[in-house]
């Protein structure tokens, strides 16, 4: 069988930097569903577009075909009353609590991720870019399994039991790594998928 539109591809991988710094390496093979649904990178899509199981490659993204460029405007030094106690760096907030000035009118964009970068006696600096951003990345990838998606699958979008793969967002669902840079989030998180 080949990979093509509305195929479920069990893919082993491993993310490195420009620099070969492996970022994940994980035990079990990332799931998606081939065919445009945002299941990962398009341009990976395209490199396994057509191949059959045990097809590997290596390819490179650059910042703008991964997770963007660093954006330096979604820094944001808030006051440290505004957040929980305990709070360490490396967590995460969905938009900052209390913010002013949110625009409701916006409901259909997908809410900014915070990560808590630096704590201070009165103060808290958070970074709303992806911990991936303004990175060049390579992948290793070698395609396990392919089968056919199911009818539900193609209309919820994604395989059963592999939700959404955010390379790089923290989600508690670690495995092990203490860098809160370097953790990368696993099937059934809900952060946004690959894009």
């Amino acid at each position: 069988m080949k990979i093509e539109k509305n195929t479920v591809v069990s893919l082993r991988y491993k993310l490195t930097d420009a620099q070969n710094n492996i970022i994940e390496e994980p035990d079990s093979p990332m799931v998606y569903l081939h065919g445009g649904y945002e299941g990962t990178f398009p341009k990976i899509e395209t490199l396994l577009d057509g191949q059959d199981v045990g097809y590997e490659a290596s390819i490179q993204l650059e910042p703008s075909e991964a997770f963007g460029e660093y954006d330096p405007e979604l820094l944001k030094i808030e006051p440290r009353a505004r957040f929980p106690e305990p709070l360490e760096v490396g967590m995460q907030f969905e938009g900052v609590p209390d913010e002013e000035g949110e625009d409701p009118g916006d409901e259909d964009e997908e809410p900014l991720i915070y990560t808590v970068t630096d704590v201070a006696d009165s103060q808290v600096v958070l970074d709303g870019n992806h911990p991936l951003a303004g990175m060049a990345l390579r992948f290793w990838v070698q395609v396990e399994d392919i089968r056919n998606a199911t009818d539900e699958e193609i209309e919820n979008r994604h395989p059963v039991g592999a939700e959404a793969f955010a390379f790089g967002m923290p989600d508690g669902l670690d495995d092990g790594e203490d860098d809160a840079s370097n953790e990368i989030s696993h099937p059934g998180s809900s952060s946004p998928t690959l894009h």
